[in-house]
C-alpha cells in the first residue's frame, strides 16, 4: 500500500533537475545554445513518437467512436471547462503565473503509456486504449496552441499568437510526427525491440526541457515571486481538478451504458495529462522565460494522477474479478 503512495524515480530525477537549474542555471551563449539543443531534441522526440504509433493498435480499437468521442470531449473540452471555472473563481486569490499554468495544464492532450497502463491493470479495452490516447495526442498538436490562443489572448494578439504557435508547433512537433509514422515500415521494428531506450530518450528530452525552462526561470526571478502557499495553492488546484474529473467520467460512462471494460477506458485515458507532450508542448508555445512557471501545475498533476490512479485501477480490477466469480455463479446453478 505504501508504495502507491512513493514518488517515481522520474519525478525525483525531475526535481534535481530543477534544484539544479535553481543553483546552476544556463546564462548568457550557454542558454542560447541550450535553447537550440532543446528545438532539436524536441523534433526527436516526436519524431520518435510518430514511429511508435502502431496503425493495427489504432485499427483494433477504433470502432468504439462513441467512446472515443467522450475522451476527447473530457481533455480538449470538460478539462478547459473546468480549469476555466476554478481560475475565474479564485480571481484575484491566484497568481497570474499559477493561473496561466493551471490553464495549460488543462489544455494538454491525455498520456499514452500511463492511460494504457492502468486501463489494463484495471481490465478495461486495452485496443480502445490505444486509440484514445493516440488520437488524443495527435489531434492535442493542434488543439492544444488552438486552445492556448483562446485561454491566453484574445483579438490581434490572439491571432498573432495562434500563428506563431501553429508555425513553430507544425515544424518542431507534427511535421516530425508525421515523418516517424510514414517511416515506421522502416524503423518500426527497432522502435518496438528497443522500448526501453526510445522511453529513456523521452525522459532525457523531458528533463533537458525542464533545465532550460528552469534555468530561463530562475533568472527571470523565479523563486523570488513564487511562494509556498503558491505550491500549495497549484496542488490543491490540482486536486480538486482530478477529484472532479474522475467523478464526472465515472458517472458519464454509466449514464452512455458503457460495459465496465469501455468505461475504464473513459475513466483512465480522460482523466489524465500528459507531461511526455505537455512540457515540449510549452517550450514550442512559451518564451524560455515562461515555460518554468507554465509547467510547473503540470509536473505536481502527473504524480498526482499516477497516485490516485494507480489505486483507482486496482479497485476497478477487484470489481471486474467480483463480476467474473458472480457470473460463473449464476451459470453454474
Amino acid at each position: 500500500m505504501l508504495s502507491r503512495f512513493r514518488p517515481d524515480g522520474f519525478l525525483l530525477l525531475l526535481l534535481a533537475v530543477q534544484a539544479f537549474a535553481t543553483f546552476l542555471p544556463a546564462r548568457g551563449d550557454g542558454a542560447v545554445w541550450l535553447d537550440h539543443l532543446t528545438d532539436v531534441a524536441i523534433t526527436l522526440l516526436f519524431f520518435l513518437h510518430g514511429a511508435k504509433l502502431s496503425r493495427q493498435a489504432i485499427l483494433a480499437g477504433i470502432g468504439a467512436w462513441k467512446l472515443h468521442l467522450m475522451v476527447l470531449a473530457t481533455t480538449f473540452v470538460l478539462f478547459p471547462l473546468l480549469g476555466l471555472a476554478m481560475v475565474t473563481g479564485l480571481g484575484s486569490w491566484i497568481d497570474p503565473a499559477v493561473a496561466s499554468g493551471f490553464l495549460f495544464l488543462c489544455i494538454v492532450p491525455s498520456t499514452v503509456q500511463s492511460s494504457i497502463a492502468m486501463t489494463a491493470i484495471a481490465r478495461g479495452n486495452v485496443p480502445a486504449a490505444v486509440c484514445s490516447a493516440s488520437l488524443s495526442n495527435v489531434l492535442g498538436i493542434v488543439l492544444t496552441p488552438l486552445l492556448a490562443t483562446l485561454l491566453v489572448s484574445s483579438g490581434q494578439a490572439g491571432q498573432e499568437f495562434f500563428l506563431s504557435a501553429l508555425m513553430k508547433v507544425g515544424t518542431t512537433l507534427l511535421l516530425p510526427f508525421i515523418v516517424g509514422h510514414l517511416s515506421r515500415p522502416l524503423i518500426g521494428g527497432f522502435i518496438d525491440k528497443h522500448r526501453k531506450l526510445v522511453m529513456r530518450t523521452d525522459r532525457g528530452v523531458i528533463l533537458l526541457v525542464v533545465y532550460g525552462a528552469f534555468s530561463a526561470a530562475v533568472v527571470e526571478g523565479l523563486w523570488t515571486r513564487f511562494s509556498a502557499m503558491d505550491l500549495a495553492t497549484i496542488l490543491a488546484l490540482d486536486a480538486v481538478l482530478l477529484a472532479a474529473v474522475l467523478l464526472v467520467t465515472r458517472q458519464a460512462s454509466r449514464l452512455a451504458g458503457f460495459s465496465h471494460e469501455d468505461e475504464a477506458v473513459m475513466v483512465f485515458c480522460g482523466s489524465k495529462k500528459s507531461l511526455a507532450s505537455g512540457v515540449p508542448m510549452a517550450g514550442a508555445l512559451f518564451p524560455p522565460a515562461q515555460v518554468g512557471l507554465v509547467v510547473l501545475p503540470l509536473m505536481l498533476f502527473h504524480q498526482l494522477q499516477l497516485i490516485v490512479c494507480a489505486a483507482l485501477a486496482q479497485a476497478y480490477a477487484r470489481r471486474s474479478e467480483a463480476q467474473s466469480k458472480s457470473e460463473e455463479l449464476v451459470h453454474a446453478v
